[in-house]
């Protein structure tokens, strides 16, 4: 007799003492069939807990008796709770355990069966039916017999219970009369486990959407074979998520594509809710046919018409059986290493790498709470609840875009209603996308169209507060740790302005890669240069940089054009890096319409088609802001020290006519009272009174967006020309002073201008690859990096900066981190306004949003 045991779950072993449960385990183990870690026995665990396996309280006088039978009766408690607690460990890990005990009781295989079903593993009965004389003969062979009187009654309770055994709910049940007949096999590996391999793209909801299907495979680069069947020339398998038919106009087409190549080992595809309901149609189960399941059945007729009942008949079966033959998801392993869940509605984690009812019924439907007004289910939000590092790929429910959250993505982006359909390269965790025909759904209700209305709903919270991950374009995945997701939030909730309005933070932006070679120099535009260049870059170009504070400008064509997009009549809002009102209310509401009118005036949103001008701006002057921070930090030390330095100065130049040696003493603070007066008029030059709008200077150096593009794919160039056609419509603009380096002879008049423009007291300048976004071998290179001069360093690293020793210590400074952060903040801020022109929720912009202002919690040198 064949008995085939299962890669997880329990193997109960049945039968009374003597039947030859243990030898026949121990000869499995033996033979390498089993392993011994998978064996667990009420005996031994019994010798465990109590260093015995056997108590004989026979031919004992009666109160010994009863004292020894209460002390076994404690072990087999201690030792059975123990056993149980073991195996739920090896269900919880989905490892096979085999139980070795009599099992006679209904109660004591209950437990295991509610056990299994508890942990969602299969349980499987191996019966050992053997006869009474043949249990007698061998106890007596025991070095520790039962006794005849126990044996007889093990045996009578075993013949009563021997025929319910089958009917209590395990997946397989075995009867073994001679255990040497058996012929034992197991599964060694998990059936729903797949290698990657040369590659597997994982494919979203189809819907019968059969042409846009082939157009993806093609697009992913698979060829058709001679025979029709589709095949990647590197040895790629494209895994479909499910819901391959119903809604679209050729299910039956695409389920046949799909089964044709699975049965050929090229394809996959897992269990889906409308795959379940077919299924069930097909053999015959009374369902209720809605929601474009109904037309899958009009489709049947028609290829009966065309090809009769025997081939439709014969179709029906085939495709029942591979539609309830798909497993409720897929387990991918790199390397051996599982490291891809493919499911289609969602997975708890408990749930990955098994099967069950449960398990299948969550894969197909995911978290649901009951039905809403039209019959659909309410979808509860099962990916907060995902904490490992295994990435879940999953589709069910759409999405104008692939949703990344605590490290699921979601795949559907709708094509059966007008959207696209996605795959997933994986391992390279690239999207690959087509678009959709027309929208096939007939005008019924449009998710897309739906979620489109509900844009502008708040975001959960629950998804952000114990850190997340988001999917970017230009370095991938960025995580947000906890810690750093609390204060954001906290700033959010409290200070910011409305996240239906902060749609982006600008990036912080690192100083040059390595200190100046030059001896009285910290930066330098050399430095910078060199670094773009080892980078590949040649053609940069270096703006001046202005010191004021910066700001990010939303401007709408009209304050109906607000309501339309933050859901309030406005004409935009002005705020700073850390997400706040830049401006006191009745100022903004000033200062956006000028600069409405203006753009107005030279008609800047009939002519570029918008309802909107992003922009990322610097504005002046510095004490707009920075007032405080200009009195307390600057302005009373600069004349403290200036009062302090003169007097010792004094004192110096009085005693030194006596004293020569003090002569040295004299001219180091003559030079630290020069660095005094210095700092004062270097903060002071960017500094002035602000008596109405008019005194304010914006200079935007980024046209971030419209509301039908980004300009991700302008040179900075482009930019700068935009910077001087806004200083043209209205005085608040003002113009950007730049330069172009790409050769020698444009680096050195780079170098004079930020020698000139820096002695004269100016910060310095920014020096960017004139690509807006590049990239060196296929990394994210730094967007941007200023060099600040001599002079305004003062006020950054002190007035005394430049003494030797402070030099030489500030040389060492390390700007790894700094960079780091420059660059997850810059893929994070191109992220954001990706999906503010796609049209995406607040809670997708937000996840952007939140995370730059979270990076901005990580401890990092301020004055870098």
């Amino acid at each position: 007799m064949d008995v085939v045991l299962p890669y997880a779950g329990i193997v109960l072993l049945v039968g009374p003492s003597n039947s030859g449960k243990s030898t026949l385990i121990k000869e499995f183990v033996d033979k390498g069939e089993l392993l011994s870690s998978e064996m667990v026995s009420s005996d031994e665990v019994r010798l465990l807990v109590s260093d015995t396996d056997f108590i004989d309280w026979k031919h004992r006088p009666s109160d010994e008796a009863d004292a020894l039978y209460e002390e076994y009766q404690r072990i087999s408690v201690e030792a059975f709770g123990l056993m149980d607690r073991l195996i739920e460990t090896r269900c919880r890990m989905n490892k096979l355990t085999v139980v070795d005990a009599t099992h006679l009781h209904p109660d004591d295989r209950k437990r295991y069966i509610e056990m299994a079903r508890r942990y969602h593993v299969p349980i499987v009965a191996i019966v050992l039916d053997v006869e009474q004389n043949i249990l007698l003969e061998r106890d007596e062979q025991r070095d520790q017999p039962r006794g005849k009187r126990r044996i007889r009654q093990q045996y009578q309770v075993f013949k009563r219970e021997k025929r319910f055994i089958k009917k209590e709910g395990y997946r397989a049940t075995f009867f073994i009369k001679n255990p040497e007949d058996i012929q034992l096999k197991r599964h060694r590996e998990n059936p729903i486990e797949l290698d990657v391999d040369n590659g597997i793209d994982v494919i979203g909801d189809i819907h019968g959407c059969y042409d846009e299907l082939i157009e993806l495979l093609l697009k992913l680069g698979y060829k058709k074979h001679e025979e029709g069947y589709f095949i990647h020339p590197e040895g790629r398998r494209f895994l479909s998520l499910g819901d391959v038919m119903s809604r679209g106009p050729r299910s039956i087409e695409t389920m046949q594509f799909f089964m044709e190549h699975v049965d050929r080992g090229l394809a996959f595809m897992i269990d889906s809710n409308h795959g379940w309901k077919i299924a069930r149609w097909l053999d015959g189960r009374k369902v209720t046919l809605a929601h474009g399941d109904e037309l899958v059945e009009e489709e049947m007729k028609k290829f009966k018409e065309e090809h009769g009942e025997e081939q439709t008949q014969q179709l029906k079966e085939e495709l029942k059986s591979f539609l309830l033959g798909a497993p409720s998801h897929y387990l991918l392993r790199k390397n051996g290493v599982p490291t891809l869940v493919c499911t289609h509605a969602g997975i708890k984690d408990e749930f990955i790498g098994k099967q069950s009812y449960d398990v299948s019924d969550f894969c197909r439907y995911g978290d649901n709470e009951g039905l809403d007004e039209n019959g659909k289910p309410i979808r509860k939000d099962w990916t907060i609840h995902h904490k490992t590092s295994t990435l879940v790929v999953w589709g069910h429910d759409p999405k104008p875009k692939p949703l990344m959250m605590n490290h699921t993505v979601n795949i559907d982006q709708g094509v059966v209603f007008g959207g696209e359909l996605t795959a997933l390269r994986y391992p390279e965790k690239e999207f690959v996308s087509v678009k959709a025909k027309r929208d096939y759904s007939g005008g019924s209700r449009n998710p897309l169209k739906e979620l489109e209305k509900k844009r502008l709903d708040p975001p959960n919270i629950a998804k952000f507060i114990n850190g997340y991950k988001v999917l970017t374009e230009d370095v991938g995945e960025i995580h947000v740790p906890k810690e750093y997701c609390i204060s954001a939030l906290d700033d959010v909730s409290h200070f910011t302005i409305p996240i239906e309005e902060l749609v982006y933070i600008p990036p912080t932006m690192s100083p040059t890669p390595i200190p100046s070679v030059l001896e009285d120099y910290l930066e330098h535009p050399k430095e910078v240069i060199e670094y773009y260049r080892s980078m590949g870059v040649e053609r940069m170009v270096a703006e001046k940089k202005h010191m004021g504070s910066r700001g990010i400008l939303m401007i709408y064509r009209d304050k109906e054009t607000g309501l339309k997009h933050v859901g309030r009549e406005t004409l935009g809002v002005i705020y700073t890096r850390s997400g706040r009102r830049f401006f006191a209310p009745e100022v903004e509401k000033d200062v956006l319409k000028r600069l409405n009118q203006a753009l107005t005036r030279y008609d800047y949103f009939k002519t570029y088609e918008t309802d909107y001008v992003l922009l990322d701006a610097e504005i002046m002057p510095w004490n707009l802001k920075a007032r405080e921070l200009i009195s307390n930090q600057y302005g009373h030390v600069s004349e403290h020290a200036i009062l302090d330095r003169s007097f010792i100065k004094r004192k110096l130049e009085e005693a030194v006519d006596s004293n020569h040696n003090l002569e040295a003493w004299l001219s180091d603070y003559d030079k630290k009272l020069d660095n005094a007066k210095l700092f004062k008029e270097v903060f002071q030059k960017y500094c002035w009174d602000i008596e109405d709008i008019s005194n304010i200077q914006i200079a935007p150096f980024h046209v971030l967006a419209h509301s039908h593009e980004t300009f991700f794919d302008k040179p900075h160039t482009w930019h700068m020309e935009m910077n001087h056609e806004f200083a043209k419509m209205d005085g608040l603009f003002v113009e950007t002073e730049y330069m172009v380096i790409d050769d020698s002879s444009s680096e050195q008049a780079v170098i004079e201008w930020w020698e000139t423009i820096t002695s004269e007291g100016h910060e310095g300048i920014v020096i960017k690859p004139d690509i807006f976004i590049t990239k060196s071998k296929g990394k994210l290179i730094q967007p941007a990096m200023k060099v600040r001069g001599r002079k305004y360093l003062h006020i950054i690293y002190g007035m005394d900066y430049l003494l030797p020793n402070n030099l030489e210590r500030l040389k060492k400074r390390n700007v790894s981190k700094k960079q780091k952060l420059a660059l997850k903040e810059f893929s994070l801020g191109v992220e954001g306004i990706r999906r503010l022109v796609g049209g995406e929720s607040i809670e997708r912009i937000h996840e952007c949003v939140l995370g730059t202002l979270a990076m901005e919690a990580d401890a990092v040198d301020p004055r870098l």
